[in-house]
């Protein structure tokens, strides 16, 4: 965005009074393409520019969105006014330095630079391969990138204007046999990188092979076992089950979950270690960015050290609440969103133990790989695994239906004996919260066992 731009902001800032005012702007540009069966169900590009404008004034935010530049110096007024109306308590903000930076975009080959049809050319192939496989009643295929050119200033001197780039892919298979259904899925995803969506023939080949396999697979007797899950699903686990636990506008806000979370809180054993970062393990996953959406520069966070809980994360407002320091995880969806306390890459470090090591003494227990999906509840927790099989006398077995797996994460995070070194992060999907989603993160973990795991079967 130009210098214009730029000095209408600050003009704009300049007299705003309040106590805090800070303004988002934001130029996207989007395509989808979805396919069900080998039926192209929709293809287009989309884009869109605007902005926002949050104000704290005494005990509250006032928030103001716009379509139209021109509007910039009204709704900072607007917000401003919505902000004093609210009163109450005085909202404080933690101390950062102020930044002026401008951040290009993390990029391989480029989407935004492609066609449609360059984009669909390669996608017609994974529909067929799916659809081409015998037992493969559908299968569905949804791609997505986005670039986002965003600028943030605020009324402190603050002025950073960044591009990113996203890219995400699901491909699913259904089989069915009679009444009869199952279905595999894979999801991935990158920061800025067009490659990966490239070469995925066996990726979808796979898909649709397990779909039909899992029609013949026995089901798992519900009960306690020792499972081991791959990263994927543990990954998604340590997101879903902890890592919302962990962000600090849940905590400030119940009782309950502050006792629960409570920082010196021994949570496992001394070989778990917990972390969030965006820019760790890697600065281009898609969970990656310099500076979050208060201008705060993305770190790394440790969770669990040692077993203990350590850190929070926070926004700039969360981060004065509990007296603790800011660790640049307000995000937004896009500039009709307001940030929020989200996570960036959350992963388990890796441990000393190898994956043969996880199962050398498991006599009969469950390894579970992949996901679809789950919910939690506070510390509760219930995801579906995208396959299971059966281990015996510590060797791999058979393929059986998929499991479900549910408890206590607190108590499950006690009974996770033991971590592989094989870290993997999974940059498929999304994040969803407060109505914002799919944010783009990712999550990861080694290899991990954990003893005594509630499973849902038959």
């Amino acid at each position: 965005m130009d210098e214009r731009i730029r000095d209408r902001i600050e003009s704009a800032l300049k007299e705003a009074g309040g106590q805090y005012v800070e303004v988002h702007v934001e130029e996207a540009s989007s395509s989808t393409i979805r396919y069900r069966a080998r039926e192209l169900e929709e293809i287009g590009r989309g884009s869109a520019i605007g902005g926002n404008v949050r104000a704290l004034a005494g005990g509250g935010w006032g928030f103001a969105s716009f379509n139209d530049l021109d509007s910039l110096e009204a709704k900072v007024r607007q917000a401003v006014d919505q902000a004093r109306v609210i009163g109450g308590e005085r909202v404080e903000l933690a101390e950062t330095p102020t930044v002026v930076d401008h951040v290009p975009p993390v990029l391989g080959r480029d989407p935004s630079a492609m066609s449609l049809a360059e984009k669909k050319a390669v996608l017609d192939e994974y529909a067929d391969v799916m659809m081409g496989t015998p037992g493969v009643q559908s299968a569905t295929v949804g791609y997505t990138d986005a670039r986002r050119h965003m600028v943030y200033a605020n009324s402190e001197g603050s002025y950073v204007d960044q591009e990113r780039v996203d890219v995400n892919l699901r491909l699913n298979a259904q089989a069915r046999n009679g009444a009869d259904v199952q279905q595999y899925g894979i999801s991935l995803g990158s920061l800025g990188d067009f490659e990966f969506v490239m070469d995925l023939r066996e990726s979808a080949t796979e898909a649709a092979e397990k779909a039909v396999a899992l029609l013949n697979a026995p089901e798992v007797k519900g009960g306690e076992y020792t499972v081991i899950l791959d990263p994927i699903l543990a990954g998604v686990f340590i997101h879903e089950a902890f890592g919302h636990l962990s962000e600090a506008d849940h905590i400030y806000a119940e009782p309950r979950l502050q006792e629960l979370m409570k920082p010196g809180k021994r949570f496992g054993g001394p070989h778990l270690n917990v972390k969030d970062g965006a820019t760790i393990p890697r600065p281009t996953l898609r969970g990656s960015y310099l500076y979050d959406d208060e201008g705060v520069q993305g770190q790394e966070t440790d969770l669990i050290r040692e077993g203990v809980l350590v850190g929070r994360l926070h926004s700039r407002e969360t981060a004065a609440k509990l007296g603790e320091r800011p660790t640049g995880n307000a995000r937004a969806l896009n500039y009709r969103f307001a940030p929020i306390v989200r996570m960036t890459n959350t992963f388990i470090v890796p441990g000393e133990a190898s994956v043969d090591d996880l199962f050398a003494d498991v006599e009969d227990g469950l390894y579970v790989r992949n996901w679809y999906g789950g919910m939690t509840s506070m510390e509760m927790f219930t995801f579906s695994a995208g396959e299971a099989y059966r281990i015996r006398n510590g060797k791999v077995a058979e393929l059986c239906r998929p499991v479900m797996l549910s408890g206590n994460v607190f108590t499950t995070l006690h009974n996770l004996d033991a971590i592989a070194g094989d870290l993997e992060m999974n940059e498929g999907g999304g994040c969803g919260k407060a109505g914002q989603s799919p944010l783009p993160v990712s999550n990861g973990s080694p290899h991990i066992r954990i003893r005594q795991c509630l499973i849902g079967g038959a």
